[in-house]
């Protein structure tokens, strides 16, 4: 991409801001200088040595643990890794959102603008299978990949909504210890990457996502707890859509306060962008003449004060006697009694968490549809669950996995449901019978 297609009005601005660093920013917009990077899955045991005996060492992104530079092509949405969940594509620099957020196992998070499902994958890391995550995608398709990403990465104690931030924080005051705000934005940071951003970038833009912001972080501040976190982020450099928001909200709420970010290798934000006397150190930016990757923005924030408590509505279990029997003749385990179903679907709920009346894409982990006397489990079971977790596996190579992938029969020496590894790790479901196993991966998945 050539520096001459960035708009003028854009140049303008970030040579009054960056002065003299005004020509390293710029000389930054080339191709060859544009990073990628992945996260591994420390959901998945030993995720990280597998990588590593594929891909060699990798160079590690500072401000994420399990983030590293790598190049996508050596590990292709196609691999079997992939499809078990071991990784997934982020740019760097939005691995830091996450990063600073002080998650901690049991908390209740909030992903608010959640897909395609980058941070809130990062979240379930971190809560570790405990707790819950609610990541919520306002746009229904967009939703439905959040979801799929969700399921991917083996997350169990997720729950998918297609909401509007409105209606969620009627349903859910002072309710989350943690909540992501990864704002829509004027996505000027990701100009080296997206012709798309510059094409509909203008002035009056920057200035429309601002006020967008601020009615999306009202109904997020309404939904955390006192002495909750909240953090903000963008993709942009526009400082009306970052300091300014800054600004709007300490100027707003006085029961929240800025906190440090504790990470030397990132930018302080700067308040003289807008015209004020704040001390807005706290708050970070990622440069792209600075560090290894695309433009951010992130802030974090504390509701100080006592929490208060909040009652929880108990949701209406189920019990399913085909799940039940399925779960006798074919796992080494007893999932715990959350269930719920929607027609013929179960899944596991989380926690006690009311989904009355709101839109869900994903309710916890889907089990699998009772049919009729019988039990047909899911692909999302497959890779929630452990090797060990299963009666019936068989390992298969790169080979026939990719056999698998493509919808193809293999042979198999077992009877009934059988869980396919791949070095271990579970890839999904077939039904073995006479020598065969018929092949049950998801056909929208298949190659």
């Amino acid at each position: 991409m050539e520096i001459k297609e960035l708009p003028k009005d854009f140049k303008n601005r970030m040579r009054d801001m960056l002065g003299s660093e005004y020509d390293d920013f710029m000389n930054s917009f080339s191709e060859n200088t544009s990073y990628s990077g992945m996260r591994i899955n420390n959901l998945k045991a030993n995720s990280q040595n597998a990588i590593f005996e594929l891909l060699g060492s990798l160079e590690k992104v500072k401000w994420c643990d399990n983030g590293f530079y790598a190049d996508k092509s050596l590990i292709s949405g196609k691999h079997p890794y992939h499809n078990a969940g071991l990784v997934y594509f982020q740019e760097p620099s939005a691995m830091s959102v996450v990063s600073v957020l002080p998650i901690k196992e049991n908390d209740y998070v909030l992903d608010l603008c959640a897909a395609p499902g980058g941070k809130a994958t990062a979240a379930a890391e971190k809560l570790n299978g405990t707790g819950l995550l609610v990541a919520n995608e306002i746009v229904d398709k967009r939703s439905k990949i959040l979801a799929e990403n969700i399921v991917r990465m083996g997350i169990s104690n997720a729950i998918v909504t297609n909401e509007t931030p409105t209606h969620l924080a009627q349903k859910f005051p002072s309710f989350f210890d943690k909540i992501i705000v990864d704002a829509p934005c004027s996505g000027e940071g990701m100009f080296r990457k997206e012709e798309k951003a510059i094409t509909e970038w203008s002035v009056e833009h920057t200035y429309s996502c601002a006020e967008r912001q601020k009615k999306i972080l009202d109904d997020a501040f309404t939904m955390l707890k006192q002495g909750g976190y909240l953090v903000y982020s963008t993709c942009t450099f526009a400082p009306c859509e970052n300091e300014g928001i800054v600004e709007y909200i300490l100027s707003k709420y006085e029961d929240v306060k800025l906190v440090p970010i504790e990470n030397e290798e990132l930018c302080d934000a700067n308040a003289k962008w807008i015209n004020s006397d704040a001390d807005f150190s706290y708050a970070k930016r990622i440069f792209p003449h600075k560090l290894k990757g695309e433009g951010h923005f992130l802030a974090l924030f504390k509701k100080v004060g006592d929490d208060k408590s909040v009652t929880k509505t108990m949701p209406k279990y189920i019990k399913s006697k085909e799940y039940r029997d399925f779960e006798k003749d074919f796992l080494n385990i007893n999932l715990p009694e959350r269930l719920i179903s929607f027609g013929e679907k179960i899944f596991l709920l989380p926690d006690s968490i009311d989904i009355d009346k709101i839109k869900v894409t994903l309710a916890g982990l889907f089990l699998g549809c009772a049919k009729k006397g019988r039990f047909e489990p899911s692909h999302a079971l497959a890779l929630a669950l452990t090797k060990n977790d299963f009666k019936n596996t068989i390992e298969v190579s790169c080979e026939d996995a990719k056999k698998y992938f493509e919808g193809q029969v293999l042979a198999c020496d077992k009877n009934g449901w059988t869980v396919l590894l791949y070095k271990g790790y579970p890839i999904g479901w077939g039904k073995a019978s006479g020598g065969i196993l018929k092949n049950h991966y998801p056909k929208h998945l298949r190659y």
